[in-house]
């Protein structure tokens, strides 16, 4: 018995023949079209920056399980994480492509709400999606809907944000509570039942960091702390910058929820994924502004001042250090294993 061509995903619709023309303009293009992708063509043309700027290129795969789940589903996921990776240099998105690898006998249906949510997150963001790729592999070589995105934006002339950049007295910044996305997949994927209800927080976070850099111009560094949370995050300026970096325990954002849930797991909040925050370090007389900015938009209300960048006490191993109300400190290492694969 043939597959249902009108409900599911065949091999025909990688073939590059009617099926996969069909799929596009009924899917992808009916979700997300634009004057740029309608041409067809196998390269985007897009308006070069103005004099002076630079660009900023960044691309990232996507390959979640559950594909949706409390707070977003794989589209949003995919759409965010580019805009935000992209957004970390101090670049402006403008545009994304998007790669689909498609599993035989994936619901038709459930790819047009991918769509959908993609093309909902993009305009959210501003930017758009300009050019794309389809494959179809047979049932069994995947698992429903891999993405691949690719982003570009523009970086204004004198922008220099690095990992590297953090000086001593620096303010250490966090944009919303932690550990939220890889609670809410950690949920969704094992049933686990929390009497509170748990959501990933991917957001689209490019408006944020450019109304921080408009009132905090020594603004040293972005990051999303994804895998690998804010523990890493914080570890990798620390090594970029030969710095450590002493972080107040009691003044990270996090959920109750969320901090229940990793004390029942086992897990260390600061190690487990978020999708939605950002964690920025700038000259400390501007930190309040920066605050300020962050809390004024939709995805930064819970934002924080939460440390800042000391001396390396050994400045060949940089470390981050954590202080609990009672003065006690512990480090803060980076997560050393996979803790939950298929994160994002």
């Amino acid at each position: 018995m043939g597959e249902n061509t009108e409900n599911t995903v065949v091999l025909g619709h990688g073939s590059g023949g009617i099926m996969m023309r069909r799929m596009i303009d009924e899917l992808f293009f009916a979700a997300y079209g634009n004057d740029v992708l309608a041409s067809g063509d196998d390269a985007a043309i897009l308006p070069a920056p103005a004099e002076g700027q630079k660009l900023a290129f960044s691309t990232d795969s996507f390959v979640i399980t559950p594909l949706f789940f409390p707070g977003g589903d794989i589209g949003r996921l995919a759409v965010c994480g580019t805009v935000n990776d992209v957004s970390t240099s101090g670049a402006s998105p403008f545009a994304i492509s998007c790669g689909f690898i498609l599993e035989e006998g994936f619901s038709l249906e459930s790819l047009r709400r991918i769509c959908a949510s993609m093309a909902q997150t993009a305009r959210e963001a501003g930017v758009r999606i300009v050019t794309g790729d389809t494959k179809v592999v047979e049932r069994g070589h995947a698992d429903g809907v891999f993405i691949n995105t690719a982003g570009i934006g523009a970086i204004d002339k004198g922008m220099q944000l690095s990992g590297a950049n953090c000086r001593m007295g620096d303010a250490v910044l966090v944009s919303g509570t932690i550990g939220d996305h890889g609670i809410a997949i950690m949920s969704a994927r094992n049933n686990l039942g929390f009497e509170a209800k748990v959501e990933s927080d991917a957001a689209p976070l490019n408006h944020l960091v450019a109304h921080v850099l408009e009132v905090a111009p020594q603004t040293r560094c972005f990051r999303d702390p994804t895998r690998g949370g804010l523990a890493s995050t914080l570890n990798e300026f620390a090594g970029q910058s030969g710095v450590d970096i002493l972080i107040k325990e009691d003044a990270v954002p996090v959920r109750p929820p969320v901090e229940g849930a990793c004390e029942m797991l086992g897990l260390d909040v600061f190690q487990v994924a978020n999708e939605g925050k950002m964690v920025c370090v700038v000259a400390a007389d501007e930190a309040e502004a920066a605050l300020r900015a962050m809390q004024s938009e939709p995805y930064g209300k819970d934002a924080a001042i939460i440390g800042e960048v000391v001396a390396a006490k050994d400045p060949s191993f940089p470390k981050v250090y954590v202080q609990n109300g009672f003065g006690g400190r512990r480090i803060l290492d980076m997560l050393v294993s996979e803790q939950l694969p298929r994160i994002c």
